[in-house]
């Protein structure tokens, strides 16, 4: 089976859902290839060959809105290698590629994949469903190429290949009126602490805390451990935390070592970004919450006594 992965560069290097995708697509055998867009380097290229890209498409993108460029010179790359499977990420630009592509040559998208399962020259996309409590598996049975979106967190990024791949130069066309749009400017988001999708630990806040003057036991803790903070849509909807530390169905899916949620009730729509996680830690006084379903460790209590000593014993520690 041939299988594409369409990667776009960020800070000069692909992103982790790129190296997760890779890694998946890897264990499916065949020929596996990047659609690499982004200004490129041989570093960038090394760590797309050793997460199992034999070839790279390089398409090099200029000032403006990549996506129509993008998806006019991936038809004409479609049209020629005729690829089994496209495997997009669920980002901004991977879904406008990936939705283009699809009105471009009449096929359909299957998205917010948790998992690929290629069997018997078929393709079958697991999608979850009723808030994260039922998968579904759709099989594709249209003409090639097939197209699938992917939830980050969904696959393990692993390094596992040494193969140095071929990189193929594809110049973007010039697509008119749909690639007027220009980036005027660029405004980098300025945060503290680890990222919330790459961090180790994570320490969540739910509507328990109470307030955006009550979160000072949630930094605190989060400064002591290294770890990033989320919270849920409660928590960044009465404007406690940012949007982009929302965990959840509607936000960011994590997949830390240790997820510690303080004052989370474990409604469903968070619960779906944050089940995968290895060990999760729950510090409620409702003793019912359904967070201590999932849960590994529960602590029935006040998080503002319990936190304040979990801190006191760290601190105590070092």
């Amino acid at each position: 089976m041939q299988t594409w992965v369409f990667a776009e560069e960020i800070d000069g290097a692909p992103t982790s859902l790129t190296l997760e995708m890779l890694s998946k697509a890897r264990t499916f055998g065949g020929d596996l290839a990047a659609v690499y867009l982004g200004a490129g380097s041989d570093a960038a290229f090394a760590t797309l060959g050793a997460h199992g890209a034999t070839r790279v498409f390089h398409l090099a993108s200029g000032e403006g809105l990549p996506a129509p460029a993008a998806t006019a010179a991936l038809a004409t790359l479609i049209a020629d290698h005729q690829p089994d499977l496209l495997l997009f990420g669920l980002a901004f630009t991977d879904r406008d590629v990936a939705g283009r592509l699809s009105a471009r040559l009449d096929r359909p998208v299957l998205a917010n994949a948790v998992d690929i399962v290629p069997a018997d020259g078929a393709v079958r996309v697991v999608n979850e469903i009723l808030g994260g409590t039922t998968l579904v598996e759709t099989a594709y049975r249209g003409p090639k190429p097939w197209i699938a979106v992917v939830r980050p967190k969904s696959f393990a990024a692993e390094a596992g290949a040494a193969a140095t791949p071929e990189v193929i130069p594809v110049a973007l066309p010039d697509v008119g009126h749909a690639g007027a749009a220009a980036v005027l400017e660029r405004h980098a988001e300025v945060s503290e602490g680890p990222d919330l999708g790459e961090a180790a630990v994570v320490v969540a806040a739910g509507r328990g805390v109470g307030g955006a003057e009550k979160m000072g036991p949630i930094t605190e803790l989060a400064a002591l451990l290294g770890a990033a903070v989320g919270g849920t849509r409660a928590v960044v909807d009465a404007g406690w935390l940012a949007y982009s530390l929302q965990v959840g169905q509607t936000g960011k899916t994590v997949r830390p070592s240790v997820y510690i949620a303080a004052g989370v009730s474990g409604a469903m729509q968070h619960v779906v970004g944050m089940k995968d996680s290895g060990t999760i830690i729950a510090v409620n006084k409702d003793e019912e919450a359904p967070i201590f379903r999932i849960a590994d460790l529960g602590i029935v209590g006040d998080l503002h006594k319990v936190l304040p000593k979990l801190v006191e014993e760290l601190r105590a520690r070092r």
